[in-house]
C-alpha cells in the first residue's frame, strides 16, 4: 500500500490529553471527577472527600507503570485516566533516577550540572508512552493534574515578569506542554494573579497570557468555568466548528 492511499483528511476526533493545574484546593480533582468514568492514579494523598475510583497511593515510580500497565492490559469500562499529581510523580521519578545512578539528590545525578533533570525525562516519556496506548488503543481521556507555582520569566522581547505555571522542572513542562492537547489553569476570576482563595468565580484559563502557561488545539474561549460540562460543551463546539 502507497503512502498516499494511507493519507487522513480532516480532523481526528480523539479523546482529549488535558494538563489542569492550578493553587491547593481550587477544585482541580472535583473537576476531573466529573468526566467520564474516571479512574484515578493518585501520586499523593487527597482524595479522602471526593467521591471516585482510584488505585491505592503510588509509593514509587514502578508503582505508576504498574497501574497503567493494568489498565493498558485489562478489560474494564474506565473512560478517563486521571494522574493526580504530576509534580508527586515527578518527585517519584527523581528518586527512581537518584536510585539508578546511586546519588543522594536529581541535582548530584551522573555529576551534576542538571543531568538529573534531563534523565527524568526517560520516565516522563515511559508514562507518556503509557498513557498514549491507553488514549489510542483503549479511547480514554487523559487528565494530568498539577499544582502551579509562581516562576520568573524572560521575555526576549519584552520585561521579565512573573507567570503561573506547572510545578514541574521546565524540562518535564516542556515535554507534557507540547504533548498535550490543552495546559489550562484553574483559578479565580478575581485576585488570581495574587493566588488569592476568596472572591471571584472559579475558572480555567484556556489561553496563555503574560500571567500564566495555558494553551489549546481546539480553540477554546480566553476563559471558562471550571466546570466538567462547560469544558465539555465547549470542547464540542470547537470540534463541530
Amino acid at each position: 500500500m502507497s503512502l498516499l492511499d494511507q493519507v487522513h483528511s480532516g480532523r481526528r476526533h480523539r479523546a482529549p490529553r488535558l494538563l489542569i493545574y492550578g493553587t491547593e484546593g481550587i477544585g482541580k480533582s472535583t473537576l476531573a471527577a466529573q468526566a467520564p468514568k474516571p479512574i484515578f492514579l493518585p501520586t499523593e494523598d487527597g482524595l479522602d472527600q471526593i467521591e471516585c475510583d482510584s488505585f491505592p497511593l503510588a509509593q514509587s515510580f514502578e508503582d505508576v507503570l504498574g497501574c497503567l500497565t493494568v489498565l493498558a492490559a485489562e478489560d474494564h469500562d474506565y473512560q478517563t485516566v486521571v494522574l493526580d499529581s504530576a509534580d508527586w510523580l515527578e518527585r517519584l521519578i527523581f528518586d527512581h533516577v537518584c536510585k539508578q545512578y546511586g546519588a543522594k539528590s536529581i541535582e548530584k545525578v551522573d555529576g551534576g550540572y542538571g543531568k538529573g533533570y534531563v534523565h527524568a525525562l526517560t520516565q516522563w516519556r515511559q508514562v507518556i508512552d503509557a498513557l498514549r496506548y491507553l488514549r489510542e488503543q483503549k479511547g480514554m481521556i487523559v487528565i494530568l493534574l498539577a499544582h502551579a507555582k509562581i516562576e520568573r520569566f524572560t521575555d526576549p522581547e519584552s520585561t521579565a515578569f512573573d507567570r503561573f505555571s506547572p510545578r514541574l522542572n521546565k524540562n518535564a513542562t516542556a515535554l507534557l506542554c507540547e504533548w498535550c492537547d490543552a495546559i489550562l489553569l484553574a483559578t479565580r476570576e478575581h485576585g488570581a494573579a495574587k493566588g488569592e482563595k476568596s472572591g471571584g468565580q472559579r475558572i480555567l484559563r484556556c489561553v496563555g497570557t503574560p500571567a500564566c502557561v495555558a494553551k489549546n488545539r481546539y480553540g477554546l474561549p480566553e476563559s471558562l468555568p471550571l466546570s466538567w460540562p462547560d469544558l465539555v460543551s465547549s470542547l464540542s463546539q470547537a470540534r463541530s466548528g
